[in-house]
Formats: C-alpha cells, structure tokens, sequence
C-alpha cells in the first residue's frame, strides 16, 4: 500500500511537471508569435520611413528643377503651377494609399516638366538642369528600391497577420495589416512603341 502511495505520487509529481512544461512551452510559444508580429510591423514602419526620405528627398529638387526651366521656358505657366501642386500634394499626403496617389500625380507632373525642357536644346545643355535631372533620376531609383523593399516587407508582416496560428494573436492583439505602395494604373499598362 504504501508502495502503492509512493508510486502514485511519482506519478502526479511527473504528470505535474509535464504539465508545467506544457504551459511554458505554450507561453513560450505565444511570446514568439507576439515578438515576431511586433518586429514586423516595426519593419513595415522603418520601410515606410525610407519612402518617406527619399520622397522628401526628390520633393526637395523639385522647386530647383521648377526654377531652372522656368528660366527657359516661362510661358509654360501651367506646367510649373502643375508641377507645384502635385508637389505640395505629396508634402501634405498621410498614409499609404494618399501618398501614393499624390507621388503618381506628381511622377506624371514631372513626365510633362521633361517634355517641355525637350523644347529647349538650351536648357538641355545647361550644367545645373543636368544636375538636377541626374539627382532627380537617383531619387527615382532610390524611391522604386525603397518602394520594393516597403511592399516586400509588407508582404511578410501581412502574411504573419493573415496564417495560423499568428493569424489568431494578430486579430487578439490589434495587428492590422499593411497597405502596399501601388504605382498608377496608367504605369502598369504596356508603351505603346512606334516607328
């Protein structure tokens, strides 16, 4: 009997400590899940920051851009008053998806700026419109490598929100999924090339 005793709380005491381990590893567990949501969304927010850099970043050479082929061509008023719309456009732009509408207007503003100075063979040759057409065409590499990496990381962190079982702590603790940095309609479409 009293073997019997011995044996029966052995038995409890390992079923006890299995137990506990169970409900570590279960914590455990959960804590990951928590961190690796929390580290992605942090990931989305550093990519969406170096969007932001180097959106100021061209929005900065635009008025200097503006200035330089306005000194050429200034009875194209419209194109420069474009041009300055869509960048304050940008400038007070919030979120993702007004950013992003506001950066095509401007992208398309800017395509109509180039066409103009393709009018002036002067203003072509001119130092300082090279210049700033070179550090405006870095600017749009930059931009489309930090929009890629943006929309990659999005993909990652709304992939966490969306599988299981992340899909369940994401909706528990408030994890919303991320919005891509989409280019006009008119940018997906194929140029039409004529000889």
């Amino acid at each position: 009997m009293i073997i019997k005793q011995i044996l029966v709380g052995e038995i409890m005491d390992i079923l006890l400590i299995i137990l506990i381990v169970i409900i570590i590893v279960i914590i455990l567990a959960i804590v990951a899940l928590y961190n690796g949501l929390v580290t992605a969304r942090n990931k989305v927010k550093n990519a969406w920051a170096q969007i932001d850099v180097q959106l100021n970043r061209r929005a900065d050479l635009i008025p200097n851009l503006v200035e330089t082929v306005k000194g050429y061509a200034g009875h194209e008023k419209t194109v420069f008053e474009d041009v300055t719309v869509a960048r304050a456009g940008l400038m007070n732009a919030n979120g993702v998806k007004e950013i992003s509408d506001a950066n095509n207007q401007l992208s398309n503003t800017l395509k109509t700026l180039f066409a103009v100075a393709e009018n002036y063979p002067e203003l072509k040759a001119n130092e300082n419109f090279k210049e700033l057409q070179d550090q405006l065409a870095q600017s749009e590499d930059k931009i489309a490598y930090s929009r890629q990496f943006y929309n990659d990381t999005v993909l990652m962190y709304n992939n966490k929100c969306q599988t299981f079982p992340s899909s369940i702590f994401a909706n528990m603790f408030g994890f919303k999924e991320a919005d891509f940095f989409e280019v006009a309609g008119e940018a997906r479409s194929v140029p039409k090339v004529e000889f």
